[in-house]
């Protein structure tokens, strides 16, 4: 009996450190980016680093439930310094974006979907020219020469830094009444029935 019990402890305590921490709620400091665009009353508003292992989790399930629920998806850049590819990755998508928003966006995408083949910068190099070559784009030999999309990266990450954004991902589903962060993913759908009934009502 005391083995077992010993057992089901041990079992818990591997459960308990292998469930990723929940960052607590935060209480925004700056709300001027926490409203849906203009014409809009609902939208997701998303700080997030590519490099980030959980943000690359929660990618899918933001684009699934955009494309369910067609509702703006406010993306910002938050490069953790720890990462040691993130912001090149930020200016990438910047640059891809001055040729289209989708084909930004799809970079976006793809980074995070081929996350664990990336592992240094010389990686996200050869994946991006790669990703160029398949949609038909060609790389300038310097990506950001006079510094004004690592000058977009860093606005983004002075914006989360006034929020109080701390972690990636953070978001959070907005409508013209306010704002509710998103603290757990699998209620992301829930959020935004609720957050569309409450525009409706």
């Amino acid at each position: 009996m005391a083995i077992h019990r010993l057992f089901v402890f041990a079992a818990a305590a591997l459960i308990a450190l292998a469930a990723p921490a929940q960052e607590p709620a935060i209480h925004p400091k700056d709300t001027s980016a926490l409203r849906p665009p203009p014409g809009t009353k609902v939208a997701i508003v998303e700080f997030a680093d590519m490099e980030c292992p959980m943000c690359a989790r929660e990618n899918p399930v933001i684009q699934q439930a955009v494309n369910q629920y067609h509702v703006p998806w406010l993306r910002y850049d938050f490069p953790l310094p720890m990462h040691n590819w993130s912001f090149q990755a930020a200016v990438n998508g910047r640059w891809f974006d001055t040729k289209s928003k989708n084909l930004g966006d799809e970079y976006r995408n793809a980074v995070f979907a081929n996350q664990p083949s990336i592992e240094t910068r010389a990686d996200l190099q050869n994946f991006t020219q790669k990703f160029a070559e398949q949609h038909g784009v060609a790389l300038p030999f310097v990506m950001d020469p006079q510094g004004k999309l690592a000058a977009e990266v860093k606005a983004d990450v002075a914006l989360g830094n006034r929020i109080g954004v701390n972690a990636t991902p953070t978001a959070w589903v907005v409508t013209d009444h306010g704002y509710k962060q998103v603290l757990d993913f699998n209620k992301l759908y829930q959020m935004l029935d609720e957050a569309q009934a409450q525009t409706k009502s």
